[in-house]
């Protein structure tokens, strides 16, 4: 299936997959296009995108998906460092701000460079866990 009968008009990286829009292009597959980001984090900051326009992860179809993963190793290799991130937001208010399905590789050069994290850790119960994955599996 080609990927580009599932692109929008209207999608800035829709637009850069099809070559309306120029890009730094770092590699590109049949189904998937990978560029340096123009605003990085850190130098080397690359992004992978579907050439399947979605606004979410869980609504692109697997082709496209299994190539990510491996595209991402082989542009983490490419950067040479040890440490690095692979990153990827669904909906505004996980910090999603471009809308069309795109995974960050962002090398971590050291403890002040690259993507900072942090987040919450919360001590679940483990009967309120186990209800957890009881939802969760039912629904799979």
């Amino acid at each position: 299936m080609s990927g580009s009968n599932h692109l929008s008009d209207s999608c800035f990286f829709c637009k850069i997959t099809k070559g309306e829009i120029p890009s730094l292009k770092v590699l590109e597959t049949d189904l998937n296009y990978a560029f340096l980001d123009i605003g990085p984090v850190v130098e080397g900051h690359t992004l992978i995108i579907p050439k399947y326009h979605s606004d979410r992860m869980d609504e692109v179809p697997d082709e496209y998906l299994s190539e990510i993963l491996p595209l991402a190793k082989k542009i983490a290799k490419a950067l040479g460092v040890v440490d690095y991130n692979i990153l990827q937001n669904n909906g505004k208010i996980a910090h999603q701000h471009v809308f069309h399905v795109h995974f960050h590789v962002i090398p971590k050069p050291n403890e002040k460079e690259g993507l900072i994290i942090g987040w919450p850790r919360v001590e679940q119960p483990k009967d309120v866990l186990a209800e957890t994955l009881k939802s969760i599996v039912s629904k799979l």
